[in-house]
């Protein structure tokens, strides 16, 4: 059926078909209406799933965890702060090849206090090990969803799906919502390998020594290198089961582009309608979107933007010191090239700043007026 949805209420409905069993819930603007909504399943019956109200973000992933280890398919959704406070609880996630699914609503860090949309918060957890996939829009966000649970159970790791503050969690666009049927034949029921359980009693999380801790990174690290070809085929069969697939990345009139956009996220539409216009007016344009973070998809990316002169990067995020964070993994993802883009690094619409059409026009009129970027990243139309 299609309803019009706000994004969070397209997560809660995609939740539910997943037939997630535990859900841990702690309120934070803006995902508190992810959870909401899930409590309000739960309560009526469409949902038979323990919802589990805790004191805290950090307890919400650590009772995800327990639930994981005993072989629930287990959710919870955070932003910001919430995010952060969970960070510790990441690591043992990842670390305990739990596919644990987790939804963050890009919202900025403060002080200042900001509830707006800013991609800081999730990008400060790339290093966890887990795998990081971004949203565009409403429809995007209940697919990616479901796809989260199918990755993340194949891989064995733990899965964030991000969504834009406000621009998607509170805007309502009309949302295809498949039928539980469909969804049971995409998504089986989760059958761990190894679970807790006092009829077959194992030890989980202990201590390990120097001579066997590096070779539980490596296995981690050779999951994340699976997680790239697995989410291509998750999305593949799920694009054959419901007629909609993303990709790793999208490519958008890179074809004979000699500039290109690279975005995450909601801006990218915004970008995508800019690109038509420059196309329009002989300017040969395109854009690359970025959906899945990490494992960083650097090969696809390398090969799209192959033959491209300049590259602008939109970053709605900031690592102090460096710059731009997709950035960053661009430039060290293009490294090997011959022929490498110069790549200009746009930080912009920090702390839910509007990123417009006027926006996306003075960063390609900066591509096409520079022949290199300068050094460090260019915070863009900031008050002086």
């Amino acid at each position: 059926m299609r309803k019009v949805l706000m994004g969070n209420h397209a997560v809660s409905y995609a939740v539910r078909l997943a037939r997630a069993d535990v859900v841990a819930a702690y309120p934070i603007t803006p995902q508190t209406q992810i959870v909401e909504m899930l409590s309000e399943f739960c309560a009526e019956g469409s949902l038979d799933a323990s919802f589990i109200k805790v004191e805290s973000e950090h307890s919400a992933m650590a009772a995800c965890i327990g639930a994981a280890s005993a072989g629930a398919r287990a959710f919870t959704a955070t932003s910001s702060h919430g995010l952060l406070l969970m960070h510790e609880m990441l690591h043992w996630a990842a670390g305990a090849r739990l596919p644990i699914v987790l939804v963050n609503v890009n919202r900025a860090v403060g002080p200042g206090w900001n509830v707006w949309t800013e991609q800081t918060d999730s990008l400060a957890q790339r290093d966890t090990g887990l795998i990081q996939i971004y949203c565009e829009s409403n429809q995007e966000a209940l697919d990616s969803v479901l796809q989260a649970f199918r990755l993340a159970e194949t891989v064995r790791l733990p899965v964030m799906v991000v969504l834009d503050a406000f621009i998607l969690s509170h805007t309502e666009e009309p949302v295809d919502v498949p039928s539980q049927e469909e969804v049971d034949a995409f998504l089986a029921r989760y059958e761990p390998a190894w679970r807790l359980d006092p009829a077959d009693p194992r030890a989980f999380n202990m201590l390990v020594p120097p001579e066997h801790y590096m070779e539980l990174r490596l296995l981690i690290q050779k999951a994340m290198d699976d997680a790239l070809h697995v989410a291509a085929e998750v999305d593949a069969e799920y694009g054959r089961h419901f007629g909609r697939s993303y990709g790793l990345v999208e490519a958008y009139r890179l074809d004979d582009a000699e500039l290109a956009l690279v975005t995450a996220g909601a801006s990218s539409g915004t970008a995508r309608v800019v690109i038509d216009e420059l196309r329009e007016q002989g300017v040969p344009a395109g854009l690359l979107r970025l959906r899945l973070f990490r494992p960083f998809p650097a090969e696809p990316v390398s090969h799209l933007l192959a033959g491209v002169r300049k590259v602008g990067v939109i970053d709605r995020n900031i690592s102090f010191g460096q710059g731009g964070i997709f950035a960053a993994e661009l430039k060290a993802a293009l490294y090997h090239q011959p022929q490498r883009p110069q790549v200009f690094d746009f930080v912009a619409g920090l702390g839910g700043r509007d990123i417009t059409p006027a926006t996306v026009r003075g960063i390609v009129g900066y591509l096409l007026e520079h022949d290199a970027p300068p050094t460090g990243p260019l915070w863009w139309e900031v008050k002086a």
